[in-house]
């Protein structure tokens, strides 16, 4: 009998059994958790299931990512990534910092 594959994200499919061996490696405790989410709605390592990978699919969740970028390798690379789909955010921290330097 053939092993299925398993949706771990929009549009990754992997190997059943799979799933779980991703969960358990350092950092991927969320591996498959996002089973919705297009691999491109992520900021941080690509497919979503990396260590230091957030989704950036809706406004929270963007907030968050930029909350715990700290914790990526290029942390910028995050913050650039949810900047470009949520400018909003951007302008947001441009006015802090703007009321800050005051």
């Amino acid at each position: 009998m053939a092993k299925k594959d398993v949706t771990v994200a929009k549009g990754v499919k992997v190997s059943r059994g799979k799933e779980e061996e991703m969960r358990s490696k350092k950092g991927s405790s969320n591996a498959g958790k996002y089973k919705t989410v297009s691999p491109k709605d992520f900021a941080g390592a690509a497919g979503g299931s990396s260590k230091y990978s957030f989704p950036i699919n809706t406004m929270a969740r963007a907030r968050n990512a930029l909350a715990r970028a700290h914790f990526a390798e290029n942390p910028e690379g995050i913050r650039e990534k949810v900047y470009r789909k949520y400018p909003g955010l951007k302008k947001k921290k441009q006015e802090r910092e703007h009321v800050m330097i005051r």
